[in-house]
């Protein structure tokens, strides 16, 4: 999966902010990238002390770019942008002072496009990640929501599931509608849902997986009723109006999903049951334990949250990952 990952960054390289310069997790991953020649980077930071900590732990960083927030040359543009893209909401004070954090910070050279993309979260939670990008990078045209995706990797005999994508298990909670001041429906859970399914398609075949999507819930096909039975059985409907060509089919549980056996009887005829290899969960509960079981009792290796609806390539890393976990969730961000 990496190599052809790895194929696709080194044709068309890209520049990577990381929001925490001096992490030295982060440094490692990025003089590994600098050596490898896979992408620019630009590390936030005090120069010195970005340039410390890599000579205390001998990470040969010189090919990165180090910019410090409180020294930026064009700081009083980034704050004029940066007041201008939050209408109102916030002073130019007020936008100074988030840009002189890191995560504000790096997500401005996105949009301003001096990077192309984003790594942060060795430090910040998921939320401290989410919400810059919410305010300034925004949502593409089309997208109501941010979601996010897991992918994960497992070498063993099942060709089909050797390469899997999950999804949300990381930033949706549920899928209320959303309504407006009068109390009218302008966007119904399962438009959400169905959103969230197209966009974990979408990114499946980015890692070359050819996704078969299963909408899952603890039903199959009408047998249970309550819960999220209709919410997933209707988001499937909307997805297949959204996407005619995805395979996608729902509402299912999971040894439906994945068992031939099991999924031609209760669901004869789909040509996803028994052979899903992109799961949506319709809980944030029920996908963030499900990718964690693959991962801990499965075996499988778990790279993610991949964040999808925005309009730049922007990731989170868990506050407990390992230089090797940034350095592949490098090349995804860049590939992306």
């Amino acid at each position: 999966m990496f190599d052809k990952l790895i194929e696709k960054v080194k044709a068309e390289p890209k520049k990577i902010v990381f929001t925490e310069g001096t992490d030295a997790r982060i440094q490692e991953a990025a003089a590994r990238l600098l050596a490898e020649g896979l992408m620019g980077v630009v590390l936030v930071g005090n120069v010195d002390e970005v340039k410390a900590a890599a000579e205390a732990k001998g990470f040969d960083i010189s090919g990165a770019e180090i910019v410090d927030p409180e020294t930026y040359e064009a700081m009083d543009e980034m704050v004029e942008k940066m007041v201008e893209l939050r209408k109102g909401k916030m002073t130019a004070d007020e936008c100074k002072a988030a840009l002189l954090k890191g995560n504000y910070f790096g997500t401005m050279l996105v949009k301003m496009g001096l990077a192309d993309c984003l790594l942060g979260g060795a430090t910040y939670s998921t939320a401290d990640t989410i919400r810059p990008a919410l305010q300034l990078v925004k949502t593409k045209p089309g997208a109501h929501l941010v979601s996010s995706c897991f992918i994960l990797n497992r070498d063993f005999g099942d060709e089909n599931l050797r390469t899997i994508a999950m999804g949300d298990c990381a930033v949706n909670l549920d899928y209320q509608d959303s309504k407006d001041k009068e109390g009218n429906v302008t966007f119904t859970g399962a438009q959400k849902l169905a959103e969230v399914a197209v966009e974990i398609e979408k990114c499946a075949k980015t890692f070359g997986i050819d996704p078969k999507v299963a909408v899952l819930s603890f039903s199959t096909k009408g047998s249970g009723k309550g819960g999220t039975v209709a919410l997933s059985a209707e988001a499937t409907k909307i997805a297949k109006e959204l996407n005619p060509d995805m395979k996608i089919d729902g509402e299912m549980q999971f040894d439906a999903a994945v068992s031939p056996t099991v999924g031609q009887l209760k669901f004869p005829g789909s040509e996803v049951a028994g052979y899903a290899n992109t799961f949506v969960f319709p809980l944030i509960e029920a996908g963030n334990i499900g990718y964690k079981i693959a991962q801990r009792l499965g075996g499988y290796a778990a790279y993610g949250p991949i964040l999808l609806g925005l309009n730049a390539p922007i990731n989170d890393l868990s506050r407990g990952c390992d230089a090797e976990e940034v350095y592949k969730m490098s090349i995804i961000t860049a590939a992306l």
